[in-house]
């Protein structure tokens, strides 16, 4: 099928607003959600009756049924779903409130599986589709001031990874996009939030990683834009990716993460080994 429907969660701005864009440059339709449909209908109001603009909270589980139901109501289908609905709890893990870490947990695990619970039936029964699960460089190797954060990509990649092998007799395919840093306003005080607990040992650290983050906010090498076009190429190909590393600084941080990961295994073999079960003597 050369004309896909895609539903984006997180299509307002950002990563989702320039996926949403390519896709609909490449002649595809889209359902576009958010919290905010008022502003989602303003941003995609050039684009008529090919796109499909909804309000969303991931978050909860019937509006995420309500929407995929909206969708297909309008749409018949979707080939395309994107998981992208997320934001950034930064900060050391001691300095975060234990109802943040829920809220983060909330948004960037449990509503994308239940975006994706409401998507799959249909799926199915088209036997064939591609989800798209948004995860982040820090779901393959840590980060200081990201433990939460990362916590939740990390839970990404495992769903993503287990999910992929069992939708795949039905045609589905699954890839979880790692990016980068990428320029939008992921870093900006309207997305992000930092922990509200204060622990005076982490003071200095505390402050160098906020400093950090806040001078490299909008100096991230990543093009969004071209991103966009990456998961329309991706939706494209017969033989997608399940991972999918996006950005040269991607390249870096997991190619190192991974080369780690080997030496270490290689450096524990032995005592690794040792553990199995000893056969009895004959």
């Amino acid at each position: 099928m050369s004309n896909k429907i895609w539903f984006i969660t997180g299509a307002s701005r950002g990563i989702g607003a320039e996926i949403a864009k390519a896709a609909l440059a490449a002649g595809d339709r889209i359902v576009a959600t958010g919290r905010d449909r008022a502003g989602l209908e303003k941003l995609y109001a050039s684009y008529g009756e090919r796109v499909l603009a909804l309000a969303l909270d991931v978050a909860s589980e019937q509006q995420a049924q309500a929407a995929v139901a909206a969708a297909l109501e309008r749409f018949d289908r979707i080939d395309v779903l994107v998981n992208n609905a997320g934001y950034g709890q930064l900060g050391l893990f001691e300095e975060i409130e234990p109802a943040d870490i829920e809220r983060q947990f909330a948004t960037n695990v449990f509503g994308l599986m239940h975006v994706t619970r409401a998507v799959l039936p249909a799926m199915r029964r088209q036997r064939a589709g591609h989800v798209f699960n948004l995860s982040s460089i820090g779901g393959v190797t840590g980060f200081k001031a990201c433990a939460v954060y990362s916590a939740t990509k990390f839970a990404v990649e495992g769903f993503s990874e287990s999910l992929a092998q069992e939708v795949q007799p039905f045609g589905i395919h699954v890839t979880v996009v790692e990016p980068g840093f990428f320029r939008t306003d992921f870093l900006d005080a309207r997305s992000v939030r930092y922990g509200a607990r204060r622990v005076e040992e982490y003071h200095q650290l505390s402050g160098e990683m906020s400093q950090a983050y806040e001078a490299y906010n909008h100096q991230q090498p990543g093009d969004p834009a071209r991103l966009g076009q990456a998961f329309v190429t991706l939706s494209r190909a017969p033989n997608p990716p399940l991972h999918y590393a996006a950005g040269s600084d991607a390249l870096e941080y997991i190619g190192g993460a991974i080369e780690r990961r080997a030496a270490e295994l290689r450096q524990w073999q032995a005592l690794t080994l040792s553990t199995d079960i000893v056969a009895a003597a004959a």
